[in-house]
């Protein structure tokens, strides 16, 4: 089994379950958002295959994320009550056979209704994997992880890369036949792990910090390591008043939703745009998309983690206030970069901006699992990840609407680029309730515990 708790001489270990875990659950964010790429980086050869229109194209991914409000809410439920490894494993591998049968699509209207069944299933997985990091790892270890986690939204990136050059090479088909491999591989990886208590962590951040390792004796592998330490409350309202009453995550999920509605909608059309506006061809627009990506989203990641972990000494709630910062800035920068008209220099203008968005990623989901209860962060996590979902629905569509109606991709990036600019606000405004809400969780762990 991976995943299994490790007696330590440490009072509290950064990783008392190993990095196993972290591994698994990296693999299955990265494979996940590797494919959903994939239609970004195949879509100009697609359209000349089937020729639909930008605002067709553009709603694929509006009707996936549509179809993925409906499901959200009820996987943080069934988080919260059921084995969350169990959950990813089967997800993950569903997913890769829908991706199988986009490669083997007959006609545009069957292509269409698999990518929005797969886009409905990702979702399923984001609440579990929230939840199960939590669990895995201590507070003071969490930004990291969820940092290298989360950042597989954006190195998904790839996925366009990917796409262009097998696309040029084999044609559109070969790209998602050869992604549905790793994903079923990835899910059987999932059934491996071992399920964390819940909540236990919790508990033992909140001890008093005068307490030897050697008071406590180690958990037996076979009991607490698999049973949950929390009562999960049996009314869902519950959960959800709990949620809803968070200052700090109702603050990030509104950041998050504005943000992700320019994201999407930028970063879905961005090798389109390269494609058309710098005169390039399908493989170098993917590239330079997933190139500048990747690297961006890692220089990020890595900064805004040490940075976030700076402020956080210095001020409580201090990386919030690196988050909104972050974004904010990076979107005026976006905005600069598309008044280039030369590929590298909107290359350069875009790495920066991309590196400053991506340093809210460890900052802004530790953050949800610091100030959320476990007996409810499979609901804590979905409910950022239904507003992310809602942003996601509308920023592709349009995107590819006002390009119709503009005849300009730009026009269509300018315009998405404001609500981007506008999410670093909510994200700066947590900085001043985190601090509470964090606290709340520790008491609530103490005295459980008691």
């Amino acid at each position: 089994m991976l995943g299994e708790l490790r007696a330590s001489t440490k009072a509290k270990p950064t990783a008392p379950h190993g990095w196993a875990p972290f591994v698994v659950l990296f693999l299955v964010g990265l494979v996940d958002r590797v494919e959903h790429q994939l239609m970004s980086g195949a879509l100009p050869l697609i359209q000349a295959d089937w020729g639909f229109s930008d605002t067709a194209a553009g709603s694929i991914t509006t009707a996936g994320a549509v179809a993925s409000v409906l499901v959200v809410l009820p996987a943080g439920y069934l988080t919260d009550r059921y084995p969350r490894t169990r959950i990813i494993g089967v997800v993950v591998m569903c997913w890769a056979l829908v991706t199988l049968g986009s490669g083997l699509a007959t006609g545009f209207v069957m292509f269409y209704a698999l990518r929005v069944l797969l886009s409905a299933a990702q979702e399923i997985d984001n609440p579990a994997t929230g939840s199960l990091i939590a669990d895995y790892y201590p507070m003071r270890t969490r930004p990291k992880v969820y940092g290298w986690t989360r950042v597989t939204e954006y190195l998904g990136g790839f996925g366009a890369v990917l796409a262009g050059l097998i696309g040029e090479a084999f044609g559109w088909r070969a790209v998602f036949l050869f992604m549905a491999i790793p994903g079923l591989l990835i899910g059987l990886l999932c059934w491996w792990l071992r399920e964390p208590a819940r909540g236990a962590l919790d508990a033992k951040e909140a001890e008093p910090p005068s307490r030897d390792a050697e008071e406590a004796e180690p958990p037996d592998h076979d009991t607490p390591s698999t049973a949950p330490t929390v009562r999960v409350p049996l009314r869902f309202g519950m959960q959800l008043r709990q949620v809803l009453t968070t200052p700090t995550l109702v603050l990030v999920a509104v950041g998050i939703c504005l943000l992700t509605l320019g994201l999407q909608g930028i970063f879905f059309w961005m090798p389109s745009m390269i494609y058309r506006t710098f005169d390039t061809g399908a493989g170098v627009a993917g590239t330079v998309t997933g190139t500048v990506t990747i690297s961006g989203v890692l220089l990020g990641t890595v900064f805004g983690s040490w940075l976030g972990h700076r402020a956080d000494t210095a001020f409580r709630g201090g990386r919030m206030a690196v988050a909104g910062i972050g974004v904010t800035t990076g979107a005026l920068i976006l905005m600069f970069a598309l008044f280039q008209q030369a590929l590298p220099a909107f290359a350069a203008g875009l790495l920066v901006a991309v590196m400053l968005m991506s340093m809210a990623i460890p900052n802004n989901f530790a953050s949800i699992a610091d100030v959320v209860g476990a007996e409810s962060r499979g609901l804590g996590f979905a409910f950022p990840q239904l507003l992310l979902t809602i942003g996601a629905a509308f920023g592709p569509m349009a995107t590819g609407a006002v390009s119709d109606y503009s005849g300009s991709l730009v026009t269509a990036f300018l315009v998405l680029t404001v609500p981007m600019a506008l999410a670093g606000l909510p994200l700066i405004a947590a900085r001043w309730t985190f601090g509470r809400d964090a606290q709340r969780v520790l008491d609530n762990a103490r005295n459980k515990k008691g």
